[in-house]
């Protein structure tokens, strides 16, 4: 890959997702530009960058973006939100709302993945008690990794990091051609609804607060202006007193904000803002 096709494919990365590639990411976009080299059937990453300039080239670079875009995930990744979630984030809901009228806990999975994550905030809001009135939307900015969220079927292997007990209780055995997988069972994907979303990209079409948000190692990609940009973005859909979860390796230090830092990765909307 020549340095010109590199910048070039960061220049456009960066124009439609904002993700922020650095030269220390030439490794990494070259072996998944092979992946689209090999769909597109083209012989070198300048006949792909020609491919991006021509006409009718949209749906080339959601698949770049989708390509590009890093979607490891796996259930219950870092366990104290989960936690944090069920103890502390609840039970406060919940005596905020006593003697009111039923408003639904609402959660919101920003950058969902293969929905590892949304179902594991469905597993954990299942398990409270008393039971509790929820919603988890769940956005993400791939249609591809999307619609395997959706369709939430997980491998022995990866239903493996669940709890044997939650496995029984949450997911379906599958048989015959699909031996060996597992289906998140149908009372907890009814709960969550899955939609595609640039982060940064208009206003999200939701109209309710929501009481957390995880956006977790999203912002590792972002530079510090977009950062910023995303955490206000957040902000403005958490209701007070709500929580907004970031990834462990990531702080908001070095940006404005407005929320209170709770514990690391943990930050809140204080109350009256």
């Amino acid at each position: 890959m020549r340095d010109s096709e590199f910048e070039f494919i960061r220049s456009v990365v960066y124009e439609r997702s904002r993700i922020s590639l650095g030269p220390d990411k030439r490794e990494l976009v070259s072996a998944r530009l092979g992946k689209r080299l090999r769909a597109t059937n083209l012989p070198n990453v300048g006949a792909y960058c020609r491919l991006l300039q021509s006409a009718g080239a949209e749906e080339e670079f959601a698949n770049l973006i989708d390509v590009i875009s890093t979607n490891h995930t796996f259930f219950f990744r870092e366990s104290v939100h989960f936690d944090f979630l069920r103890d502390k984030a609840v039970p406060e809901f919940t005596e905020r709302m006593r003697g009111g009228r039923a408003t639904p806990f609402k959660v919101w999975s920003s950058a969902c993945s293969s929905g590892e994550e949304p179902y594991s905030v469905a597993i954990t809001l299942a398990g409270v008690q008393p039971p509790l009135s929820w919603h988890i939307e769940a956005t993400d900015i791939s249609r591809r990794i999307l619609a395997k969220a959706a369709a939430a079927i997980y491998d022995e292997e990866t239903v493996a990091r669940v709890p044997p007990a939650l496995v029984r209780t949450h997911f379906q055995r599958g048989f015959g051609p699909q031996e060996g997988n597992y289906r998140v069972k149908a009372p907890l994907r009814e709960r969550v609804t899955f939609r595609h979303l640039n982060l940064l990209e208009g206003e999200p079409p939701f109209t309710e607060p929501f009481q957390v948000i995880f956006c977790r190692n999203v912002m590792i990609y972002f530079d510090r202006t977009t950062q910023e940009e995303l955490v206000g973005r957040l902000a403005r859909r958490l209701a007070p007193g709500g929580y907004l979860f970031v990834g462990h390796s990531e702080s908001l230090t070095h940006i404005r904000h407005d929320l209170r830092m709770i514990r690391p990765a943990i930050y809140q909307k204080p109350f009256g803002s």
